[in-house]
């Protein structure tokens, strides 16, 4: 399948200038723990970046979002996905928004098989997916983000964490030429010998 047609299947991918290939977003209001945690004090959902900024200012972000989420439900999801990843060694599941259902990380998974030669990244509020990662695929990185500020969780392979202070995360302390916070040539996110990182809080 050719990349053009992909795209009109589901919808184009994202690339932001702080990391170092594609990614992928849906929209963070349908976010299935997301949705409620950003009701609770002191959860990371509770100041969410993808409800604010560009996410929020731009009516075409967000339309494209809902375009990405209707699209999953496409036969030709996989393939279509599959034609635009294949071009970025490193990919990012979710720059906003999360895993919708057992389908959905079902047709991740399969395209994660499809794309050996691409290194991929899923941070997740999801914890059911802990009861799917025996089949997970070597070349993917699922990190579990735990939901409150400041909160650890060990019980994963691998997971992240939002802090205060003393993030492991140096992309706010490496400025890129548009002078915006950027990963450089760190993918501590993507290696699944890292088993915390931590990011401040935004």
């Amino acid at each position: 399948m050719k990349v053009k047609d992909a795209k009109e299947i589901t919808g184009s991918l994202t690339r932001t200038s702080k990391m170092p290939g594609l990614s992928y977003s849906l929209p963070a209001w349908e976010c299935k723990t997301g949705s409620k945690l950003r009701k609770v004090k002191g959860s990371v959902c509770a100041s969410c970046y993808a409800l604010k900024g560009n996410y929020t200012r731009y009516k075409a972000i967000k339309a494209a979002q809902y375009v990405r989420l209707k699209a999953i439900e496409d036969s030709r999801w996989i393939e279509a996905m599959t034609a635009q990843v294949k071009r970025s060694t490193y990919f990012r599941w979710h720059d906003a928004g999360d895993v919708q259902n057992l389908d959905h990380l079902k047709k991740i998974y399969a395209v994660c098989e499809a794309t050996p030669a691409t290194k991929h990244w899923m941070p997740t509020r999801e914890a059911w997916i802990k009861d799917h990662l025996a089949s997970k695929p070597d070349n993917l990185v699922i990190r579990f983000s735990p939901p409150m500020i400041g909160q650890r969780n060990d019980s994963w392979p691998n997971s992240s964490m939002v802090v205060e202070k003393d993030a492991t995360c140096p992309a706010p302390k490496q400025i890129n030429h548009k002078g915006e916070p950027h990963c450089g040539d760190c993918r501590q996110c993507w290696d699944p010998a890292v088993k915390v990182v931590s990011y401040g809080k935004h």
